[in-house]
């Protein structure tokens, strides 16, 4: 299978070197970083870690970076498309457990949950937005999940060319889901590690800006 690992980044000059390292430490993936308006070295850093990177001059949001890298990923042949953090936060060694079910037929997607054996140090406010959003995301999309918005997925191709993201920001976790309901696509959990450390809080999504992708999800939903 032509697996490729998609790290989306903005600002990560001193942790992309690493992430890229550990993950080519587990197999031989195609490993693509997409620079999204970066100020810092995070685009040489990258490519002299190894990967392939591709550049938004200016930044747009993690939704754009991952649209840019599933349609480079595409018309390069890949199979299967995991999607994947640049901030240190998620495990190479998981990357099989989310990509067996989509190479056995199982599942369309898989997608990965950091609650099913509470496998993270997450903040209590955090757990609270991310387990409330999950049940949201059941009542108005119909998939049922533990964790609402879970950078570390894998997509097999059919499911990549049907999940059309039109939002550029951090939305794009819900509409993946809400995609994922629309599309019929066959989909389910696993448990994986996320690490919150001092360095992926202060780089990562901050609670409040739940708030802000709600609004905007719910928008999407009753008003458009």
């Amino acid at each position: 299978m032509n697996i490729f690992i998609l790290i989306p980044a903005f600002n990560e000059e001193n942790k992309i070197g690493e992430v890229i390292k550990n993950l080519k430490s587990q197999e031989q993936f195609n490993i693509i970083v997409v620079d999204d308006g970066s100020e810092d070295k995070t685009s040489i850093v990258a490519e002299r870690a190894g990967a392939k990177v591709l550049k938004h001059s200016i930044n747009r949001g993690q939704g754009a970076a991952l649209k840019t890298g599933i349609n480079y990923c595409l018309q390069n042949n890949a199979d299967i498309i995991v999607t994947f953090d640049a901030d240190g936060q998620q495990l190479p060694e998981e990357i099989t457990r989310l990509t067996q079910p989509v190479i056995n037929g199982e599942v369309d997607v898989c997608l990965g949950s950091r609650f099913i054996n509470n496998t993270t140090n997450a903040p209590f406010i955090r757990k609270v937005f991310l387990k409330g959003g999950a049940v949201l995301l059941s009542k108005m999309y119909g998939v049922k999940l533990t964790d609402s918005h879970n950078g570390f997925r894998a997509l097999s191709r059919e499911a990549a060319e049907k999940i059309k993201l039109t939002t550029d920001k951090m939305e794009h976790a819900s509409e993946i889901i809400e995609q994922i309901g629309k599309n019929n696509l066959k989909y389910k959990e696993v448990p994986v590690t996320v690490k919150y450390t001092e360095y992926s809080l202060s780089h990562g999504q901050r609670s409040w800006e739940a708030f802000r992708i709600l609004y905007r999800m719910l928008f999407r939903r009753f008003v458009k």
